[in-house]
């Protein structure tokens, strides 16, 4: 009898080494298929079989799963979007080929395309900042007059915060739309940009598996211009009404966009006129979200997400409350990571969950003011939210991590040629 096999579409630097895991709790054979399967780390290191092949092609990818029929029981097909949003289209893509459990692709090809998202929601009513659409810098100019500084400019397509930033005064607008349309940026097709409306208050995350909501997390951004996630905190107590309009916002938005199969993380601003929806996201969100809703109520979504994709029932049944919050480590600067020290001393305070870092030593660091300047991660957990921040922050302070600026310009320019975080 033919070995199951889960089928990963690329990896993830945070989440990919729990779907391996996972996979192999369940007794499935994990199988990568990546352009470049060396840059995940735990492929090496968990001897993970991998195939090399170009994910942006879907003929390519249907090829090599026919050729793993030959050997493998394929019960199930997903992925990670990584620093390509598509990678999760091909992904919804290949299970309706091969008649696998999966997402309904033109649903997960309509979320990609953040104006077409905000299209359709606008449709169906829901609270969203003002938005216009823009391909070269007169436009840009002129719709920014209109909203009204300030403003965030970001692309149409891709996650992580890349290319995104606020200006706030005609000068930031114009060198980041010098950034977007004069090459540093690198598009797939033809530039699309949104311009939007900056909404203030505190920002959250409705964590939803299928159509039920587990729980709603805080985020908090470190300074601006960027928006680079910092501390996250699952579950945020809020007042029934807030929670409630929350959650009713979330069901318009999942029912609008034909999502409600799997994972979706869904952000908002809370604003003086209540909830307005930043964005919709038809996947998992990356580490450390599902480790913080595993140690707040014992739902391990990513095994959860697993049982879907291979068509066994899933269990979403919390088995306890507690309060999870998790502190980012952000490069502030370029150049060499010197060392690490301190982190064993963290890891082993009461109600420190994990301390984590995803590079070593002597690496050289180009921060890029987004996703990718996250170097590690700190989570502490407790019943209760005061000692799990105290906790968080006592264990913070023992780490030790300097990174000593490039001698010379021309030794950043080497390294930022290369893809260091």
């Amino acid at each position: 009898m033919a070995r199951r096999a889960l089928i990963l579409i690329e990896g993830h630097k945070g989440n990919g080494l729990a779907y391996v895991q996972a996979a192999r709790r369940l007794g499935l054979q994990p199988i990568t298929l990546s352009a470049d399967p060396a840059q995940y780390d735990y492929v090496a290191t968990e001897s993970v079989q991998a195939i090399r092949v170009e994910t942006d092609n879907l003929d390519a990818m249907i090829h090599e799963c026919l050729q793993l029929r030959t050997g493998y029981d394929i019960a199930g097909i997903t992925g990670f979007s990584g620093d390509d949003e598509l990678v999760y289209v091909a992904v919804a893509k290949l299970c309706r080929h091969f008649d696998l459990p999966g997402p309904n692709p033109a649903s997960i090809e309509r979320c990609c395309d953040k104006f077409v998202q905000r299209q359709i929601l606008t449709e169906a009513g829901v609270p969203m900042p003002a938005y216009r659409l823009a391909a070269n810098a007169t436009e840009i100019e002129t719709f920014a007059a209109e909203i009204g500084l300030p403003v965030i400019l970001k692309p149409a397509e891709g996650s992580g915060s890349k290319g995104v930033r606020l200006c706030r005064s005609v000068d930031e607008l114009v060198e980041h739309t010098s950034y977007l349309l004069k090459g540093k940026y690198i598009w797939r097709s033809s530039p699309r940009i949104l311009i939007e409306e900056f909404v203030q208050g505190p920002l959250y995350n409705a964590q939803i598996m299928g159509s039920e909501i587990i729980g709603i997390s805080e985020s908090e951004f470190g300074p601006p211009p960027h928006f680079v996630s910092r501390e996250l905190t699952f579950p945020i107590l809020l007042p029934d009404q807030e929670r409630e309009r929350i959650s009713d916002v979330s069901r318009t938005c999942l029912q609008a966009l034909g999502l409600g199969w799997g994972p979706t993380n869904i952000e908002f601003r809370w604003t003086k006129r209540g909830p307005a929806m930043i964005e919709v996201n038809p996947r998992l969100g990356g580490a450390p979200d599902p480790q913080l809703v595993q140690l707040a109520c014992g739902v391990d979504l990513i095994t959860e997400h697993v049982k879907l994709v291979i068509g066994d029932e899933w269990n979403l049944v919390k088995s306890h409350s507690h309060t999870a919050t998790a502190r980012k480590l952000i490069a502030d600067r370029d150049g060499i990571l010197e060392r690490i020290n301190g982190h064993g001393r963290a890891a082993a305070i009461p109600g420190v969950a994990e301390v984590r870092f995803y590079v070593q030593p002597e690496t050289p660091i180009i921060t890029k003011g987004d996703s990718r300047d996250c170097i590690g991660y700190v989570i502490a957990a407790s019943p209760s939210r005061a000692q799990t921040k105290a906790t968080l922050q006592r264990a913070v302070d023992l780490i030790d991590w300097p990174i000593t600026p490039f001698a010379t310009p021309g030794e950043r320019e080497q390294f930022a040629a290369s893809d260091f975080p």
